[in-house]
């Protein structure tokens, strides 16, 4: 439900953003190129001087002694020393991601290929990394931790105990939906210890998931899968000493099984970590630090809050990783929403906090960090909820400064080079896109003028956005597709595209707002109203109440936001037919979706729900607990913010699609919404589409099956055209 993977045409998101889902931009040392793959192998690409790139590794030296094709490689890191590079290739998914794979050495003097790990299994090893001399690698495999001497690729295991139920160095399923945690160890900055994580997950049942068309006869698939009130894993943190060849377990206060540890890295001095512990109900923060040597441990700065406590992940495109320090490991950066906004403070050693931006709206994004200067560069958006801009402020504190021009209205993004001088930078609204542009920081001079730009179709009709306010007193952010050829005075079919949760917005300022791939043909070709709203507790730039105030809430406060918004523009707009309302959405709007449909069926007269969560008992722990707290202490709203319990109250038409090897909302939720409906002799059509995951993409066919029997459904119950 969390998951989020963007549809080319649609803000509708399903799958989880990862840092190995996509090469992260590898800048060079001197911040004015970055490394690419290309037809002709690894390239820099000089950013300030277009056609001048050059061939850092060529395709040719990807193919290996003896074999005759090249090397598949996903990513790569250059060594320290810059005297290697560190391929990872033929890679495997893990659950979402291709985390798992070969790992290979290119020595750039002798252009010689060297498979690290030999003797594991293939397409085994994970999260590779040098050591800071490059002398040595680190790697994963098999939930264990080796290093291997790169001199003589002699490698030493440094964790003995890891099966499926006792992970080293990574993480399980939920860690890694949640926190975006995956790599789990990390090096010292001296480079003769490595710190990890230990996750026991024996305790942790298996959800078993059924493959009945793969082989003769059915199998089960197992997913460890700790849902709502079941225990997680007990999480520890260890050290092991390279010299001594030893371990030793930190000692950090409170029991490991009710706590979370989602962020943990080396102090600078590599004498100790530093770590970040959430309680169970993820509404407490602790900041840890331990020591190296002696395993002990002290809580440096706690923060507690009414609902809970998000961390980097939710701001860091889905990564956690990394510590933002400043005044060389004397202090670091930290954001928090304790004062109403999401805001950027200063934390010292001691513990001892200094707000830095203290302009009355959130941060949205921590871009960068500009040490050396003394500057922050952030996205916000003060005044449009849907849009994004660059802002910067001195690491002094007080009141930021716009850095985007003007002229740039809509969601801009930025890629900022490590020398803080310029960045990559992409403009996106409705209206047009025009991406790869490099421009100087802080001025904004646009010194390589963009790659690509397209502007918006003048044939087709595009997003407009609004505002409604609700009879509640709550004001919507909101955007429509009209009608091509719309005329006010006739009355035109709505179709709502709903989310609703913590996890996304649906309304934004960008290109591809307002599409929709899952329709064949055109909406407002055809005489659709196509509308989204973006009800409270979405991640809109709109203060920390706005965002936390679903808190307990989930399927009941946005369900009605939604509800009242609807009639709010049906009060407005005559030209909008009560008679013909659809809704739709996937996942966690699935789960709207069917609420939308359960609890306001006088206004909703069809619904399309994929891959929805039924019962909010089904899904997993981290999630469900953060937003909804624990069952065991208020049950009754995650009864009530559930749609099985207004399955009873189905009038309209009703098309529910889900993939039966979902590991992420698992089947079972539309199993037992389905006996609810039968129990009630409530009619509804049902695709099951087998062992499909949560995006609903594999197989040959499936995307445009999916997308045709939307379609005919729509069209069917909710017919188009003006009248």
């Amino acid at each position: 439900m969390k998951n989020i993977k963007k549809l080319t045409a649609i803000a509708l998101y399903f799958l989880c953003l990862s840092p190995l889902a996509a090469q992260k931009t590898q800048w060079t040392p001197d911040g004015n190129a970055y490394y690419s793959f290309t037809k002709k192998g690894v390239e820099i690409v000089d950013v300030l001087h277009p056609g001048k790139d050059q061939t850092l590794l060529d395709s040719n030296a990807l193919i290996p002694a003896g074999s005759s094709e090249a090397l598949q490689v996903q990513s790569f890191q250059v060594s320290p020393d810059d005297k290697s590079l560190l391929l990872f290739a033929n890679t495997r998914k893990v659950w979402r991601d291709n985390t798992r794979g070969d790992y290979w050495i290119f020595d750039k003097n002798t252009k010689k290929l060297t498979q690290l790990g030999k003797g594991l299994p293939s397409s085994s090893l994970m999260f590779a990394k040098y050591s800071p001399d490059g002398k040595k690698v680190a790697y994963v495999s098999k939930h264990n931790i080796y290093v291997e001497d790169l001199s003589n690729n002699q490698m030493t295991k440094i964790t003995t105990d890891g099966t499926d139920g006792m992970i080293n160095g990574t993480f399980d399923w939920v860690y890694e939906e949640e926190f975006g945690t995956q790599d789990g160890f990390r090096w010292s900055p001296d480079g003769n210890k490595i710190a990890y994580w230990k996750l026991d997950a024996r305790g942790t049942k298996n959800f078993l998931m059924i493959n009945n068309t793969d082989s003769l006869y059915s199998f089960t698939v197992p997913v460890e899968y700790p849902k709502v009130g079941e225990n997680p894993s007990g999480c520890s943190i260890w050290f092991y000493d390279l010299a001594s060849k030893s371990s030793k377990k930190t000692d950090i206060a409170g029991d490991e099984i009710q706590n979370y540890i989602p962020r943990m890295e080396w102090v600078l001095d590599s004498k100790s970590i530093i770590l970040q512990q959430l309680n169970r109900k993820q509404n407490q923060s602790k900041i840890i630090v331990a020591d190296a040597s002696s395993g002990s441990s002290k809580a440096i700065y706690t923060e507690t809050d009414a609902a809970w406590i998000d961390i980097k992940s939710r701001w860091n495109d889905n990564d956690p990783s990394g510590w933002d320090w400043i005044e060389n490991g004397k202090e670091f950066l930290w954001l928090s929403e304790k004062d109403g906004w999401r805001h950027i403070y200063k934390i010292d050693m001691s513990g001892k906090e200094t707000l830095i931006t203290k302009d009355a709206f959130d941060v949205i994004k921590p871009e960068f960090f500009d040490v050396q200067n003394k500057q922050i560069y952030f996205s916000a958006s003060p005044n449009n909820a849907t849009q994004k801009y660059l802002y910067k402020v001195s690491m002094k504190g007080g009141k930021a400064q716009k850095v985007t021009p003007e002229a740039y209205k809509g969601s801009n993004k930025y890629t900022i080079s490590p020398n803080g001088k310029i960045a990559l930078f992409t403009n996106n609204s409705v209206n047009a896109i025009s991406m790869g542009s490099v421009v100087s920081l802080p001025e904004h001079k646009e010194l390589v003028a963009a790659k690509r730009t397209a502007k918006a179709d003048p044939a087709r009709s595009k997003a407009e956005f609004f505002q409604i306010a609700t009879q509640d007193g709550v004001t919507l952010d909101g955007w429509v597709v009209k009608p091509k050829n719309f005329d006010p005075n006739k009355k035109y079919p709505i179709v709502f595209m709903v989310y609703g949760e913590p996890a996304t917005q649906t309304v934004t300022d960008s290109f591809y707002t307002g599409w929709n791939d899952l329709y064949v043909g055109d909406m407002a070709e055809d005489g659709y109203l196509y509308v989204s709203l973006e009800n409270r507790g979405t991640p809109a730039p709109r203060g920390r109440e706005w965002r936390k105030s679903v808190y307990r809430k989930i399927g009941q406060l946005n369900i009605r936001d939604q509800a009242m918004g609807a009639q709010a523009l049906f009060a407005k707009w005559p030209y909008a037919d009560t008679s013909r309302v659809a809704v739709w959405g996937w996942s966690g709007g699935g789960s709207s979706t069917l609420n939308l449909l359960g609890q306001y069926p006088d206004i909703y007269q069809t619904g399309i729900a994929i891959a929805p969560v039924a019962n909010q008992l089904f899904y997993d722990n981290i999630y469900q607990e953060r937003y909804m707290g624990l069952p065991k202490e208020n049950r009754e709203d995650f009864v009530n913010g559930s749609p099985l319990a207004y399955a009873k109250n189905l009038k309209g038409n009703l098309l529910l699609v889900h993939g039966t090897g979902d590991d992420n909302v698992h089947y079972q939720n539309t199993e037992v919404y389905i006996n609810e409906l039968v129990k009630y002799n409530k009619q509804f059509q049902l695709m099951s589409y087998p062992n499909r995951t949560h995006s609903i993409d594999e197989g040959e066919g499936t995307s445009l099956h999916l997308a045709t029997m939307f379609t005919k459904f729509l069209k069917e119950h909710c017919p188009p055209g003006g009248k």
